[in-house]
C-alpha cells in the first residue's frame, strides 16, 4: 500500500476513478495518469463495479460520482469504507445540493469537489486528502458554513457531554481550522504520532467517520468562531 503522500521518493498515491460518464471518466483518468506522484489503478462505470474494484485494487483514494446507476456514490462510499477502511473517498460531482454534501460527509467522504474543478484542483485534492486532511469546493464550503450558522441548538458548555479531554478539544479545534497533523503537533508541542492518536480517539468517541465530519461537528457545537 502507498503511504499516501506521493512523489519525493515515496510510493505514488493509488487512485480509483468511478463515474458513469465514460468520456469524463476516461479523460480524467488520462490527465491524472500524467500527474506526478499519482497512479490510476482502475476505473469503473457504476457504483457496484466501483465497490468491487475497490475491494480488489485497494486504492488509497477513490473518486466517486454521486449520481450513478446500480448503486449511488453515497451507497458506494459506505460500502467501500466498510470493505477498504484505509481508502479515502473524494466525491467529484455536478451536484451542488447541500443535501448531497451532508450525506457524503455522513457516509465518510473526505472531500467534495464539483466537476467544474480544474485537473490541478483535483490532483491537489487527492494529495491533500491522502495526507489525512479534508477538502471541499469553496462554493460548497460557503453553503456548509452558512447552513451551520443558522442552526439552533440548546446552549451548553462546548464539549461538556462529549467525554473529550481538554487536549482532545484543543486538537479538534485545530482540525476544524484546517491544520494538518504536523501543524497541530507544532502548535501544541506534541509529536505527530500523539496527534494521530488524539484524532483517532476523537473520531471514536464522537462516532464520526472522517476529519471532515469532525469539522462539521466542531462548527455545530460552536467549538470555533465562524466569520
Amino acid at each position: 500500500m502507498a503511504n499516501g503522500t506521493g512523489g519525493s521518493g515515496t510510493e505514488p498515491i493509488r487512485v480509483l476513478v468511478v463515474d458513469d460518464q465514460e468520456l469524463f471518466r476516461r479523460g480524467l483518468t488520462m490527465l491524472l495518469a500524467a500527474e506526478e506522484g499519482i497512479e490510476v489503478v482502475g476505473e469503473a462505470g457504476d457504483g457496484v463495479e466501483g465497490t468491487d474494484l475497490a475491494a480488489s485494487a485497494a486504492p488509497d483514494i477513490v473518486l466517486l460520482d454521486i449520481r450513478m446507476p446500480k448503486r449511488t456514490g453515497i451507497d458506494a462510499c459506505l460500502a467501500i469504507k466498510e470493505s477498504v477502511p484505509s481508502a479515502k473517498i473524494i466525491m467529484l460531482t455536478v451536484s451542488d445540493e447541500e443535501a448531497d454534501l451532508y450525506e457524503a460527509v455522513k457516509s465518510g467522504a473526505s472531500g467534495y469537489l464539483l466537476k467544474d474543478s480544474s485537473i490541478e484542483e483535483v490532483a491537489q485534492a487527492i494529495r491533500v486528502v491522502a495526507e489525512g486532511q479534508s477538502l471541499i469546493s469553496p462554493s460548497m464550503a460557503v453553503k456548509l458554513i452558512d447552513e451551520f450558522k443558522q442552526l439552533s441548538r440548546p446552549e451548553r458548555e462546548p464539549g461538556a457531554s462529549f467525554r473529550l479531554t481538554e487536549r482532545e478539544l484543543d486538537v479538534l479545534k485545530l482540525v476544524a481550522r484546517g491544520h494538518n497533523n504536523r501543524a497541530i503537533a507544532a502548535e501544541l508541542f506534541i509529536s505527530e504520532n500523539t496527534v494521530k492518536n488524539h484524532v483517532r480517539n476523537i473520531l471514536e468517541k464522537l462516532q464520526l467517520h472522517s476529519r471532515m465530519e469532525a469539522v462539521m461537528f466542531a462548527v455545530r457545537e460552536k467549538l470555533l468562531e465562524l466569520p
